[in-house]
């Protein structure tokens, strides 16, 4: 898959499985992303493609990188649909 259409598929996942933060962002934890067996079934490299995501502007969080079970609780936010 190229990186582009995994951006868009990981678009598709935050806006199914997150919600509405009070500033109108739709977020989700990175714990559920994680979890999620649907997500497990489309990304190969969740945290590469969260990676390209951030660099790309689409998503934000507050981490350098995401390790299961450490940031589980790590927000990430949509920053564009």
């Amino acid at each position: 898959m190229n990186i582009d259409h995994e951006v868009k598929l990981l678009v598709e996942e935050i806006q199914r499985l997150g919600e509405t933060n009070a500033s109108g962002q739709m977020t989700v934890k990175f714990g559920v992303l994680f979890s999620d067996d649907r997500c497990a079934n489309i990304f190969e490299a969740l945290v590469g493609t969260l990676k390209a995501a951030k660099k790309r502007k689409v998503v934000n969080y507050d981490s350098e990188m995401l390790l299961q079970g450490v940031h589980d609780n790590v927000e990430i936010v949509l920053l564009q649909a």
